[in-house]
């Protein structure tokens, strides 16, 4: 139903949530009852001194009467019943819900809002808790520390006399011991305690870049310049790497040097030219270009927002499965720690090495947005007599184009920790949001 046809809809409830008669409201507006019944029920159009009338008479804003629900509002509502498609929710009516109950409408979309946050926050504690090597390294600690305090503890509880010297150095290892389980302890509360800027500073090398690159929005201009490569670099490294750990300025200049030879090979100018004429196809733009697919995505992903129409994400990984590089998109994040979901085009793309790889895909527990997912694996370095190669694959992710699909995107998780998929062949772990 259009928004302007609820005009008296919106009259209506308005006029019933005040508990005014319908004859006062007429009476206030100098119509009669029955022409009002007929506004009400949509079956005559206002507008002008009238609706400026009745909205006095109702103490709201016109605009409330003629405009209902704002777009952002009915957005939200068609996000909420894109997440639950079996619920057969009557989208060609979300504009009548949305002018109609303005503020039922609101607490559904809040909800819906909260209960995305509280996912989110669910994966990243369920990765922190699993792979976090802090805290597998700070619970290590506390355990060993406890084991020693009660082998001290079970030899001075034990009957008959125990020499002094060795029973005051039984009490100086306990104190001791206990002094640094309690330190341990405070650290352990205080990192668990810190936000996950805090959290990510502290972690390991490879989190330190992605926390760099993310902050930088994966954008280096200094490497899209004519300056020597060597230099650029230096100058990236030197602005991006500030306050980072050794390991992980050696992981981000190697990453800066890779940018720099994609950026000297497929320079942004001639992208961006090729980019009016393809779109951000990774194997129409190679074709243009002369780019091999990989670099064609590693370009894309480093582009600033004027550049692309919309975001791209995208995921690396060498021949084990760990992500060595991620750059997710709201509608498909990737984990922080260890592999993602089996099902990823990335990981197949590792056994059908050279394949080029595309499909639509749609996150579970996600908003319901279809992804194309484009992907490849190629060797990494140079090729040796009679050995076997070490392969890498990239996985470019962005919004699916929305025609010419022959089939439904294939349904993949994040991580098996967090997949409310119950039936799974690639599930390696029982997950923490299975109904059952």
């Amino acid at each position: 139903m259009p928004r302007d046809t609820l005009t008296g809809s919106r009259i209506r409830e308005r006029r019933i949530a005040q508990e005014m008669k319908q004859a006062d409201l007429a009476r206030a507006a100098g119509i009669s009852a029955s022409y009002l019944n007929l506004i009400e029920h949509n079956k005559r159009r206002i507008g002008g001194k009238l609706l400026l009338d009745l909205a006095e008479a109702l103490g709201v804003e016109p605009t409330h009467l003629s405009e209902g629900a704002g777009a952002a509002l009915i957005a939200g509502l068609r996000e909420a019943a894109s997440d639950l498609p079996e619920s057969g929710a009557e989208l060609d009516r979300t504009d009548e819900f949305a002018g109609r109950f303005p503020g039922w409408a609101a607490v559904l979309v809040a909800t819906r809002a909260r209960v995305t946050q509280l996912e989110r926050s669910v994966e990243v504690l369920s990765d922190r808790m699993t792979h976090d090597p802090n805290l597998a390294a700070s619970l290590h600690e506390m355990l060993s520390t406890v084991t020693a305090i009660r082998s001290a503890a079970s030899i001075l509880a034990e009957p008959g006399e125990i020499d002094p010297d060795w029973q005051a150095r039984f009490h100086r290892n306990i104190y001791e011991d206990s002094a640094r389980l309690a330190e341990t302890a405070r650290g352990l509360v205080t990192y668990l305690e810190a936000d996950n800027a805090q959290a990510t500073e502290t972690g390991t090398p490879q989190e330190e870049m992605d926390s760099a690159l993310e902050k930088a929005a994966h954008h280096v201009p200094e490497l899209e310049t004519e300056l020597q490569a060597g230099e650029a670099v230096s100058a990236a490294l030197a602005r991006l790497g500030r306050g980072l750990s050794s390991s992980a300025r050696a992981l981000l200049r190697g990453w800066l040097e890779r940018y720099a030879q994609d950026a000297a090979a497929l320079p942004m100018a001639v992208l961006r030219e090729a980019l009016g004429r393809a779109g951000p196809d990774p194997l129409a733009l190679s074709g243009l270009t002369g780019a091999e697919p990989v670099r064609v995505m590693r370009r894309l992903a480093a582009m600033p927002p004027e550049v692309l129409p919309d975001p791209v994400g995208l995921a690396i990984c060498d021949g084990s499965g760990v992500l060595s590089y991620r750059k997710p998109l709201p509608d498909f994040p990737m984990p922080r720690f260890g592999a993602a979901c089996p099902l990823w085009p990335l990981y197949k793309a590792l056994n059908r090495p050279h394949v080029y790889l595309a499909g639509d895909l749609v996150q579970l527990g996600r908003s319901g947005t279809a992804i194309r997912a484009e992907a490849q694996a190629l060797p990494v370095g140079p090729l040796v007599a009679n050995a076997e190669p070490l392969y890498e694959a990239h996985m470019l992710v962005r919004p699916a184009p929305g025609h010419g699909a022959d089939k439904a995107p294939q349904e993949v998780g994040l991580t098996c920790r967090v997949c409310p998929r119950d039936a799974c062949p690639g599930r390696r772990e029982p997950s923490i949001l299975s109904s059952r």
